[in-house]
């Protein structure tokens, strides 16, 4: 089977994530897989180039679309002559969608990884393209594939054809996130973290919905009441030259209880380097973070978003969103809990959640049924959602 998947950038984040793992794991079905993207190369690209896996970057500017890449598209579809498109994101899922129909190519199967469509929470421009993508959805694809519940429920609020989704949880390569002592160790002293001073971190970038002033301020809160460890801010624009972060921390009088340290790509070692995972947003479909914490056995600290509760089952703590005393009090209870328990008990749980339901080959399975099947949604059987 021949899948030609079309996103809009391969940077550093969840759906990217989910493409890598998908587009490079050992297939039982030999299904070859051609990525394009709309922007260029990003961090995956390269990555993928590397396992083998064929990706065409048509070179587009963020926020704009060009003839020139909207032929070179078409020529990559009409050349490859797929089974079935898979498109990831709003933009994609209207030009991959389109272009592929205009390619003659029915078998198309659309990605939506958002949970909030909020006016305060989005762009004028990814709204517009959300309406536009809500009303093609009776038309141009044959299934919608949903990473979260979350997610599913506000797209069919939003006007989304509600027969074509489906539901598929994200996988993980839980060879890759793991726990791992020696990187804990060795990741903590190249930081100056001594073994048992408390190590908080937040795994994201710059971004409204990630909601960083909500986790300062809580933090602000615990170092009132005496908190003396650090919480380390990882991912894009998590920076000195963030003058907007920079100026938060300074006005909040946190800047020796705050670590920046930017964009990563040691993603496994800094997980297995925390004590607790915080994640602070205000919106999300399903946090990739969460789950790749606790597969390198670090306890998580969430505020109740998409799956988030899901995910987490009774390995963590979640509070509620834009409440900053609500997340400073499930960090204290946590970090409480943690000097008066036994750690590796609570390690081995949330491993051991990981992998009984996110397991990388129950995700790649379910895509390749919805492909395979045609996208016919009622004969798919996916792994519900419905996690105790």
């Amino acid at each position: 089977m021949r899948v030609v998947h079309v996103i809009t950038c391969l940077e550093q984040g969840g759906a990217e994530g989910v493409l890598f793992r998908l587009a490079t794991f050992p297939s039982s079905q030999s299904t070859a897989h051609i990525v394009v993207s709309l922007q260029g190369l990003g961090f995956y690209g390269p990555r993928m180039l590397e396992k083998g896996i064929a990706v065409i970057p048509l070179g587009m500017p963020k926020g704009r679309i060009t003839l020139s890449g909207l032929h070179r598209l078409y020529g990559v579809l009409r050349n490859a002559q797929p089974d079935v498109v898979q498109t990831w994101m709003y933009h994609s899922d209207l030009i991959g969608g389109l272009v592929a129909r205009f390619a003659g190519i029915g078998n198309l199967a659309w990605g939506v990884r958002h949970a909030n469509l909020d006016r305060d929470k989005n762009s004028p421009m990814t709204l517009r393209v959300a309406r536009l993508c809500a009303r093609l959805s009776h038309l141009l694809p044959r299934a919608i594939v949903s990473c979260s519940e979350e997610a599913t429920a506000t797209h069919k609020a939003f006007g989304y054809d509600a027969t074509k989704f489906v539901n598929i949880p994200n996988g993980y390569d839980l060879n890759c996130f793991r726990v791992d002592a020696s990187a804990r160790e060795a990741t903590r002293c190249a930081w100056n973290i001594g073994p048992d001073e408390t190590l908080l971190g937040c795994v994201a970038r710059w971004d409204v919905q990630k909601d960083h002033p909500n986790l300062l301020r809580a933090l602000h809160m615990l170092a009132q009441q005496g908190f003396r460890g650090r919480c380390v801010l990882v991912g894009r624009n998590m920076d000195e030259h963030n003058a907007e972060l920079m100026s938060l921390i300074r006005e909040l009088g946190i800047e020796r209880r705050v670590m920046l340290v930017g964009l990563r790509d040691d993603i496994p070692s800094i997980l297995n380097a925390l004590d607790l995972l915080v994640l602070s947003s205000s919106g999300e479909a399903f946090p990739n973070v969460l789950v790749e914490a606790m597969a390198c056995g670090t306890p998580v600290v969430t505020t109740d978003v998409g799956d988030a509760r899901m995910i987490v089952g009774d390995t963590g703590w979640v509070v509620r969103p834009q409440d900053s005393a609500d997340l400073a009090s499930g960090l204290r209870s946590a970090l409480d809990w943690l000097r008066t328990t036994d750690r590796a008990a609570l390690a081995a749980r949330c491993r051991q959640r990981v992998e009984q339901h996110f397991s990388l080959q129950k995700m790649v399975c379910s895509f390749e049924r919805v492909w395979a099947d045609g996208c016919t949604v009622q004969d798919v059987e996916v792994h519900a959602l419905k996690i105790g």
